[in-house]
């Protein structure tokens, strides 16, 4: 395990350029998620800490944060502009639209034209930015319309409004689609050690140079717990949450990782994992999980 004394880099896994942009960022990053309260609604039980986190992922490099208004909402990008603002040139904050939060804490989608420049608006005023590097369109179900969407997000990045365009929660024939309306800078699916649905997915967008940024990396909700992950954490005296994350960025490299926390003690440790080398026989055990399921 990392050395108490030795602070984790996040430059350590290596850099990646979302492409056709000049956007370059570590490949560990930071989810901002769970800064808001329980449930990702509501206010923070300890907004300094909060604070705190960012500033602190700041400082070890962490040069890509991922964020949306739904989270809270409003929270999340209220709390980064209060702890970062005015941001450094080389931070990339990448939000996501197609969502709100009802008054009971429910996530609902919804996408149409106005919503959407509704929702780039509340980014931009939360974030204090005039304008977003990264949007992601977050899609819900393999049958969902993603043309009528992308082309509203197209139309708002020929405005100005935005520079580049993600897309969040799809399968392969949606990605078609919306690669076909305009260009994809990243993928955001959920993914992990043992969630692989998108393993072809990965392999024909790093062939391509899109990023790739899972999502529940950790295992979301429910963390990840294997025996098969646990040996092999212990054996290297590491933590599971670092090893799962170290097999992602070993994985491919067009993967960012995005893990969120909201304790500086355990930013520490995933942070920690861009410097972790794993064997490859201990990818192998960790690659064997899928079929061991």
């Amino acid at each position: 395990m990392s050395d108490a004394t030795t602070r984790p880099n996040a430059a350590a896994a290596g850099r990646f350029t979302f492409p056709g942009t000049s956007i370059s960022v570590n490949r560990m990053g930071y989810g901002a998620m769970q800064l808001a309260g329980p449930h990702v609604f509501g206010e923070p039980r300890d907004p300094e800490e909060a604070r705190a986190v960012l500033q602190e992922a700041r400082r070890l490099g962490i040069d890509h944060i991922d964020t949306s208004d739904f989270y809270g909402p409003h929270v999340t990008n209220r709390l980064i502009r209060e702890a970062l603002h005015p941001y450094d040139a080389d931070l990339a904050i990448v939000t996501k639209v197609g969502a709100y939060r009802d008054e009971t804490g429910g996530w609902i989608l919804q996408r149409d034209a106005d919503f959407l420049r509704r929702s780039f608006e509340d980014n931009l005023r939360n974030l204090g930015l005039d304008r977003m590097a990264v949007v992601n369109l977050r899609m819900g179900a393999p049958e969902d319309d993603v043309a009528a969407p992308m082309e509203a997000m197209r139309r708002m990045q020929e405005e100005g409004l935005l520079e580049h365009i993600g897309i969040s929660t799809v399968d392969e024939r949606q990605l078609a689609i919306a690669r076909e309306i305009a260009p994809i800078v990243c993928v955001q699916n959920h993914y992990n050690l043992v969630h692989r649905t998108d393993d072809a997915m990965i392999d024909a967008l790093a062939a391509d140079g899109i990023a790739y940024v899972p999502y529940f990396p950790l295992g979301g909700f429910t963390p990840l717990q294997t025996d098969r992950l646990t040996a092999v954490a212990a054996s290297i005296s590491e933590t599971s949450q670092a090893v799962a994350l170290a097999w992602l960025l070993q994985r491919s490299p067009n993967i960012l990782v995005i893990p969120g926390t909201s304790r500086r003690a355990h930013l520490h440790a995933n942070v920690a994992a861009a410097s972790l080398q794993l064997s490859a026989e201990q990818v192998r055990q960790l690659d064997g999980l899928l079929d061991a399921g």
